[in-house]
């Protein structure tokens, strides 16, 4: 009789301590932090509407290509890698310096606007901004600036700024002026060569297109 009391109250303990094992375990396992997808500087700066535009880029450039192909196709080819949504390369960070810039608008949000146009170059920079660059259209009557953001994805920078009119000496601060605000991204697409492409910008087109090549020269 004894020798079976003892075996009854070795078995008791076993399972005792197999249920104290398990309790431990379960606690670690529902506290364990869940996996949070990174948040870029820029996206808290961005107003909303500017965060949706740039969330909808890839639609942007599906119905201004659909514009634009259905009457200027052979123009939009000849812009080669300018005008492919998925030609970003690594390392987009520009060269600081004086750049020849010009501009392609896509698509159009009005039925009597181009579904294509192209302007003459013009000149812009690129400058360091304490940890930032900038990117400042230096001529013409509307001068689009702006500072460029790191991003989540790495082919690519955050671009937001604003536009200065006329004689004015500086565009107003981003988010100072909806209207004026300006929201996109930067991409390289080839040894020295970038974009900065607006997506459903403020005018009649779906999708602005600015070409950057780097210059030798300063504009006079």
């Amino acid at each position: 009789m004894p020798s079976r009391r003892i075996t009854g109250i070795m078995l008791a303990s076993l399972l005792a301590g197999g249920c104290t094992t398990k309790a431990k375990v379960a606690p670690d396992m529902q506290t364990t932090a869940p996996v949070t997808a990174p948040v870029a500087a820029w996206a808290g700066l961005a107003t909303p509407v500017d965060r949706d535009r740039i969330q909808r880029i890839g639609l942007a450039w599906a119905s201004a290509l659909q514009d634009a192909n259905k009457g200027f196709a052979k123009d939009v080819r000849a812009e080669g890698e300018l005008l492919k949504p998925r030609a970003a390369l690594a390392r987009p960070a520009p060269t600081p310096g004086s750049y020849n810039c010009r501009l392609v608008k896509l698509g159009k949000t009005r039925p009597k606007a181009a579904a294509f146009e192209k302007f003459k170059p013009f000149f812009c920079y690129v400058e360091v901004e304490g940890d930032l660059l900038t990117i400042v259209k230096q001529t013409g009557d509307t001068r689009p600036a702006g500072r460029l953001w790191e991003d989540t994805m790495p082919d690519r920078l955050i671009f937001l700024g604003s536009v200065a009119l006329g004689n004015e000496q500086q565009p107003k601060a981003y988010g100072e002026d909806p209207k004026r605000d300006m929201a996109g991204v930067l991409e390289r697409i080839a040894p020295f060569k970038w974009r900065l492409v607006i997506p459903w910008p403020q005018g009649t087109s779906k999708l602005d297109v600015f070409e950057l090549t780097p210059v030798e020269k300063q504009p006079e």
